[in-house]
């Protein structure tokens, strides 16, 4: 067995495969025609951040069983192409928390006593000692926005400076907070209070922006803010006018919508403003440590079969997993319905299996559930690990079996409950095509795939055309739609598939329209 080696993987990595008599190539960066130049040498690669695997290289794969990236972000790896292929993509989920996290404590140190624009100045030959007034961290309130592992790391080492620790994330509890000695906000409470905030959420559709006019207006003046996260949270037109007015007095950043970005960056040119080229998972120790772990994993899968930290692959034999794709694929389309509608933190999840589908090894499908539920609150789940984060999250997960099968052959219902109550989901494989089929109480039979608008509505006359009305002088085309109520006149429910994305204000403006209720954009 042979694997390639690429972005100059340290040296204890390649000695875990030599070890294992695996015969290793070790190269440096490779643009993606190289790659595909080359993949069929090859039983497995590894990468790490430089070099792209995408679509176009996986598209002659005969050969290669598995990629793994030396870290926990896989945006370099075209994980759809990987999985149709039948390539293993797996990662390195929690090698990076502890030194990112320490970065992003580096900055807020860096940008309080302005270190960088003080050395700038000194190797100019220059001893401004009155110009660089720092600012005194201790007593001072950090906001934390995002609690997951890096989150954790940032508000436990605030919290050692002696500052008072605020925290916000929708997926957290109250009590969790508390045990890490974080106080439970709001999101509006967390910018109205803080000294300096940090971000350490993933990059959703909410998340996207999120740093904006709106926001930074409730703040206080003379805010920090602090970004290891993804530059995408932020606006940076609107981060620009806020240095410029006063109202944030320094930002540090260590990631960019663009990387690397554009030099003529308009804030970057900012005297408050420090910069560092993605450094969060840039120390020694954090890259051995990931080299190693993903060189054990790879030699695990090619020697043994055994899949660890997968993003796109369940520990399934190859003889079941032909029968179990399509509910596997159910599952994680279930699950992802959930997690875009959940406004509060989960409690508990409660996995029914009717009929049939209850005699199948059904624990890689509750997998998949909480993969697809868990991935829009933490980038760190994946199939394999998904169960361990929901323990760490506190989330109690149930399985159930139940002979009976209603009125389906096979049935797989998930259930949810949160602060705010419950909820359910089921859903139903059509030949091998997954199905929704009901949503709490109403029933209604869609397919989960694209974009799609869901509406709760008055099932009265005139709504399904008031919305096509609607949604046509938006210029967004309805592919599809399907409806579910209760009884006539009652409350219904719709899925409209659409072409384009819908975004929040049409969105807001549609909630508006008479006898709709709430309107949601989801995406499978």
């Amino acid at each position: 067995m042979k694997v390639l080696a690429l972005d100059n993987l340290q040296k204890v990595g390649i000695d875990v495969f030599n070890k294992e008599g695996i015969e290793v190539d070790v190269k440096g960066k490779m643009t993606p025609e190289e790659l595909a130049a080359v993949i069929n040498n090859y039983d497995g690669v590894v990468v790490r951040g430089a070099t792209k695997a995408t679509a176009a290289v996986f598209e002659k794969v005969s050969r290669m069983k598995v990629i793994g990236r030396a870290g926990s972000g896989t945006d370099n790896i075209d994980k759809a192409a990987a999985t149709k292929k039948g390539v293993v993509v797996m990662n390195t989920p929690g090698g990076n928390t502890v030194t990112t996290g320490e970065h992003a404590i580096a900055l807020l140190l860096a940008l309080s006593r302005q270190v960088p624009q003080a050395t700038a100045s000194m190797k100019e030959g220059k001893w401004e000692k009155n110009k660089f007034m720092g600012t005194e961290i201790t007593d001072k309130v950090l906001g934390v926005v995002g609690l997951g592992a890096i989150g954790k790391v940032v508000a436990e080492r605030g919290l050692g400076l002696k500052m008072v620790v605020l925290g916000y994330d929708p997926f957290v509890s109250k009590e969790d907070m508390g045990r890490l000695g974080v106080e439970y906000v709001s999101l509006d409470e967390l910018y109205r209070r803080s000294d300096f905030i940090t971000f350490h959420t993933p990059l959703t559709p909410e998340t996207k922006n999120m740093v904006n006019a709106a926001s930074l207006d409730k703040m206080k003046k003379g805010v920090f803010i602090i970004n290891c996260a993804r530059g995408a949270l932020i606006n940076e037109a609107d981060l620009q006018a806020a240095l410029e007015s006063g109202k944030v007095k320094g930002a540090a950043l260590d990631v960019y919508p663009v990387e690397p970005p554009p030099p003529d960056t308009p804030h970057f040119k900012h005297p408050n403003v420090i910069l560092t080229p993605h450094l969060g998972a840039s120390t020694t120790e954090a890259q051995e440590k990931v080299a190693v772990l993903i060189a054990e994993q790879i030699c695990d899968f090619l020697k043994k079969g055994t899949i660890r930290n997968s993003v796109n692959f369940p520990s399934v034999s190859g003889e079941l997993m032909p029968i179990l794709k399509p509910w596997l694929e159910l599952g994680e389309k279930l699950g992802a319905f959930h997690g875009q509608m959940l406004d509060s933190p989960l409690k508990e999840m409660r996995v029914e299996y009717v009929g049939e589908v209850g005699k199948l090894a059904t624990a890689p499908v509750t997998i998949s559930i909480l993969k697809g539920l868990l991935q829009y609150q933490t980038e760190d789940v994946n199939l394999v690990n998904a169960r361990m984060v929901a323990e760490e999250r506190g989330v109690k997960v149930t399985e159930t079996r139940v002979a009976r099968s209603e009125d389906y052959t096979s049935l797989v219902r998930v259930v949810v409950v949160t602060e705010k109550g419950e909820s359910s989901v089921s859903g139903t494989v059509y030949g091998r095509a997954p199905r929704i089929v009901k949503i709490n109480l109403f029933p209604i039979e869609a397919e989960l795939s694209g974009g799609i608008l869901m509406l709760q509505n008055q099932d009265v006359p005139g709504v399904v055309g008031r919305v096509g009305t609607f949604l046509g002088e938006k210029g967004i085309n309805i592919a599809g739609l399907q409806l579910g109520r209760k009884e006539v006149g009652g409350t219904a429910v719709s899925l409209i598939s659409v072409d384009t994305t819908v975004p929040e204000p049409v969105l807001k403006q549609l909630s508006k329209l008479p006898n709709i209720t709430a309107a949601k954009y989801l995406t499978f």
